[in-house]
């Protein structure tokens, strides 16, 4: 998804995707964090899925559908080594293709090395290892490699189709977000199963609490998979207060983000974001 879609355009889609309830007033925040972009380094992508991404909107990392839920088609799949057991999912990736005159799209005159313009995506997916093939030839997602698996949309940005792998440098980079922090809770009142979407700055989520209107402590949730959390408190009849740590170890709170009557399978939006 383009940065540029007004927030509006990302609530409907949430919206078809299921309830959203967006708290507190004013205009939306924006907010691209104080995370700071990382080193460049060396790596190879592919592709997955179809020219209009299907196959690619859900995955490793719990989201049910990546465009629905914010991210679009601007999303990867990364390899066991990137993955870091879906500590990385929401992580945000600036990806050049790279040293591939006949594999990237570059402007303008040829140069070597032949760089095409960046492209942001966000780790949504895991690339899962395919040990019955050596790391350098179809098993490029095996340990311990570091590999980007992008969608077909987005890998055909940097580099042309019939190369099928490309040479690429990437870094970590702020994630750029529109409207707060969203939380979506299912499971039932003796299981809470919390998803954590739209993380600007860093993008990841590395912990998070949950304190309900009528407690004084913190309840800590545990990683599910990806990034769904889980816990065994009973929040029902309670508005909830989530604190989100990202991997950078900054903290967010959302304060009474979910009201009294907060339902199940309903995306609640917070006000402010990283």
């Amino acid at each position: 998804m383009s940065g540029s879609w007004a927030p509006l355009v990302v609530l409907a889609l949430l919206a078809s995707a299921g309830n959203v309830a967006v708290d507190g007033g004013g205009p939306p925040h924006r907010n691209h964090g104080r995370f700071k972009a990382g080193p460049w380094k060396p790596a190879h992508a592919t592709f997955y899925g179809g020219r209009n991404g299907s196959d690619t909107t859900a995955g490793a990392c719990g989201y049910k559908d990546s465009v629905a839920e914010g991210y679009g088609l601007q999303t990867v799949a990364v390899s066991t080594a990137l993955f870091n057991g879906g500590a990385t999912c929401g992580a945000c990736y600036e990806v050049r293709c790279t040293d591939s005159p006949d594999g990237c799209k570059a402007p303008g005159v040829s140069a070597t090395p032949v760089t095409a313009p960046p492209l942001i995506v966000t780790a949504t997916n895991l690339c899962p290892p395919n040990y019955h093939l050596p790391g350098d030839n179809g098993g490029w997602c095996n340990p311990p490699r570091e590999h980007f698996d992008l969608t077909m949309p987005a890998y055909l940005q940097i580099a042309e189709e019939k190369a099928g792998i490309v040479p690429v440098s990437y870094r970590r980079v702020p994630c750029a977000k529109t409207g707060g922090i969203r939380y979506t809770i299912n499971g039932n009142k003796y299981f809470n199963m919390v998803t954590v979407t739209n993380v600007g700055g860093a993008g990841d989520v590395a912990g998070l609490s949950v304190k309900g209107s009528k407690r004084v402590k913190w309840t800590p949730l545990s990683r599910n998979w990806g990034q769904v959390w889980q816990t065994g408190e009973d929040l029902t009849g309670e508005s909830l207060t989530f604190r989100v740590m990202t991997g950078d170890h900054r903290r967010h709170t959302s304060w009474h983000v979910l009201p009294l009557d907060w339902q199940f399978g309903v995306t609640y939006q917070a006000p402010k974001n990283f």
